[in-house]
């Protein structure tokens, strides 16, 4: 499921082994938990289990409170649809054109979803996807157009699951306007602005900011006008979270299901392209390396379409370019206003590294701006 798992043996953490792996309902004794992933919310660990005859592999998460502030809503809500796709999964199995795969909860010993320490921390542990690997980055054309067909599947089979039966684990998401609004109250604080004086990429990156602020509203705009209509959809689709078989090299699930919940199904798709058609990742060094590759959005949407031609619109696909402009700029926002606020939300490796990011994703920006008419071209191309 992972890449990079073996050499991450070497550091186990013993005392979370003992304190936390024991309380879930999986055979044999915990002998390790193994910290992995690159996720920027919730620590991840691989947990081993052993008996004298088997061995059981499995993911246990402490779930930052801080970001999501109702733990059990986020547990109820991934209880919800990840029985809802399991029952369609085992349904369509006859017909299917693979084995489809999404990872389920495993129970606490207590019966609960979740296990509450003595600090009052939350843990979850879920089934691992084996013989799957994740990339950080597009590997090729046939690993786009996986991903692609990955999402539009993941949105095909929670169609029909209302909505508003998802609790709201993070207010405002997805919601730019408010994201603007945090920025603009962050900005006006001293802190911020020592930050911003003397740092001529700070300076300029909230000029990018102040050009673009028209972009906000635009999917808010649409669907007040019914031109687009609430789902459910995935939050963070990156191409991290999309998982292929090793053994057939097609895409088998999508995870990280913590931000499931309704909105628009433009905001999955965009922010897809954007991690996936980037070949430079969200961390690159060199600025004059990020770009928008044609050819994997072209790759990523023919995938999607595949799976989404039941259910997608006339609007949907007219707001598609739309939302991956919008989504790269929200991001670039999100994180520069976490830089200006001290780095206080996103994980981070330096105290520069939220500005950085925030840089990649407004050159991004501009290049998505470059190339409009040629995504809106085979945006609607693609059937």
């Amino acid at each position: 499921m992972f890449r990079n798992m073996q050499p991450i043996y070497a550091h186990r953490d013993v005392r979370l082994t003992e304190q936390v792996a024991g309380h879930f309902d999986i055979p044999g004794a915990p002998v390790g938990m193994f910290p992995v992933g690159s996720g920027n919310i919730n620590d991840t660990f691989l947990s081993i289990y052993r008996t004298s005859f088997s061995e059981t592999r499995c993911i246990i998460q402490h779930v930052n409170k801080r970001v999501f502030h109702k733990p059990e809503a986020l547990m109820k809500n991934l209880r919800l649809v990840t029985e809802h796709v399991h029952h369609r999964l085992e349904k369509e199995r006859s017909t299917a054109d693979r084995i489809w795969q999404l990872p389920r909860l495993i129970p606490a010993k207590t019966g609960d979803d979740f296990y509450l320490d003595e600090a009052g921390e939350y843990w979850r542990a879920i089934t691992l996807i084996d013989s799957a690997v994740a990339y950080d980055q597009a590997q090729g054309l046939d690993h786009a157009c996986e991903a692609g067909t990955v999402l539009g599947q993941f949105h095909r089979l929670v169609m029909d699951l209302a909505p508003e039966s998802l609790e709201v684990t993070i207010p405002g998401f997805h919601h730019t306007l408010g994201y603007m609004a945090a920025y603009d109250r962050t900005l006006s604080l001293a802190a911020a602005q020592e930050r911003v004086r003397g740092d001529r990429m700070a300076a300029d990156l909230c000029r990018f900011v102040e050009g673009r602020r028209a972009l906000c509203g635009v999917l808010d705009a649409a669907q007040a006008r019914g031109e687009l209509r609430v789902q459910i959809m995935h939050g963070d689709p990156k191409i991290s979270n999309i998982l292929m078989d090793n053994i057939t090299g097609r895409g088998t699930s999508i995870i990280d299901l913590d931000t499931v919940g309704s909105g628009l199904i433009q905001w999955d798709y965009g922010d897809a392209v954007r991690s996936i058609c980037n070949p430079a990742g969200e961390d690159a060094a060199d600025l004059g390396a990020v770009d928008l590759s044609l050819d994997l959005c072209q790759a990523f949407t023919a995938g999607y379409i595949g799976q989404a031609a039941d259910f997608i619109t006339k609007n949907d696909r007219a707001y598609l370019y739309d939302s991956i402009r919008l989504i790269t700029f929200e991001l670039g926002l999100r994180f520069l206003q976490d830089h200006l606020a001290g780095n206080v939300y996103f994980k981070t490796r330096h105290p520069r590294h939220n500005l950085d990011r925030a840089a990649v994703q407004f050159r991004l920006c501009e290049r998505v701006e470059i190339h409009e008419k040629a995504l809106r071209d085979l945006i609607a191309s693609c059937n």
